[in-house]
């Protein structure tokens, strides 16, 4: 008959070693393939951005890091599949804007992503562009302004569709001005772009990778930067906010996991990210998509993400807008 201090003991090696044996495998992480999900179809500037750290991850673990598509319903049926994977390391979302304004947008979700999404480390945080056609008048934020106001319902604003970071930058400069414009939604900003070469709106608040080549070949004209700082890639353009206080629209991205992934699989791809960003290419790659690495603990990123989530959630109440 095993004795109770026998049976105590063994029980208490086991337990040592399955915590062992978890830390070997946190250790380890990642021995096999990792699902990169991105809720946006291919080529776009979150796509791009994933493939990029998607492939330095690969290299620097030796595990194939997959990037999987998952497009629909404005970013959320791909976060609703990382929202329900196995908490194992072995899924992970490339967060990004959509995810914080979703929050406040859609009424009817099956997830709340600051509750089922785990931060583990930020990517870059980018600026978008104010971007007016040659044909406005006005030369300054102010002047824009004015103009605006002097022209009820004469401009239209575009976007690259309702909710999105692009569309929310505008309705943020509306809220802090009192310039109120059209909004044009369209299905991606590449149509948008093309109707503002056209002239058939006046100004889009875009993203900085789809925007540039169009203000360096002097198609459109950029007025202003969405981020506090400049941008080292439009160094003459000023910020919104000199003009407009409070106002900052850039976009953050970075990469979470399922809430219940174990802090230590968690922390191992946050050093295993950091790593990647420390890396001079991926540092001068990420500054030519419109903003700097960002390399910090898990926790530093939960509370950028929480920030993102509260401001754009005045945003979206301010507007009226919301998604059934």
């Amino acid at each position: 008959m095993v004795s109770r201090r026998a049976a105590i003991g063994w029980i208490a090696l086991g337990f040592s070693a399955f915590t062992c044996i978890g830390s070997a495998s946190a250790q380890d992480y990642p021995t096999r393939p990792v699902r990169f999900v991105v809720a946006y179809p291919p080529g776009g500037a979150t796509d791009i951005l994933a493939r990029l750290i998607g492939q330095k991850l690969s290299e620097r673990t030796g595990q194939t890091f997959v990037i999987e598509n998952k497009p629909g319903a404005g970013n959320n049926i791909g976060t609703e599949s990382v929202v329900n994977a196995e908490p194992d390391g072995y899924t992970i979302l490339l967060v990004n804007p959509a995810n914080y304004i979703n929050a406040t947008l859609y009424s009817k979700l099956s997830f709340n992503f600051l509750r089922d999404i785990a931060p583990v480390a930020a990517f870059h945080r980018t600026a978008n562009v104010m971007t007016v056609t040659k044909d406005v008048p006005a030369k300054t934020v102010a002047e824009f302004i004015a103009y605006v106001k002097a022209n009820p319902g004469k401009v239209n604003m575009a976007s690259s569709g309702n909710g999105t970071s692009v569309h929310l930058s505008g309705e943020m400069f509306m809220m802090l001005t009192g310039a109120k414009m059209q909004h044009v939604p369209y299905r991606g900003a590449a149509l948008a772009i093309t109707d503002m070469l056209g002239g058939q709106v006046q100004v889009i608040f875009d993203n900085m990778p789809s925007i540039i080549q169009h203000i360096r070949s002097g198609s459109l004209r950029a007025m202003a930067v969405t981020t506090t700082d400049k941008s080292p890639l439009l160094p003459d353009v000023p910020t919104i906010a000199e003009t407009v206080p409070g106002y900052e629209a850039s976009a953050l991205f970075g990469v979470g996991m399922p809430k219940k992934t174990p802090p230590e699989i968690i922390a191992k791809l946050n050093a295993h990210v950091n790593a990647v960003l420390a890396d001079p290419a991926v540092k001068a790659k990420l500054i030519d998509l419109g903003g700097e690495p960002l390399i910090g603990p898990p926790d530093a990123f939960g509370k950028m993400v929480t920030a993102e989530t509260e401001k754009w959630e005045k945003v979206v109440k301010a507007a009226g807008l919301k998604v059934e």
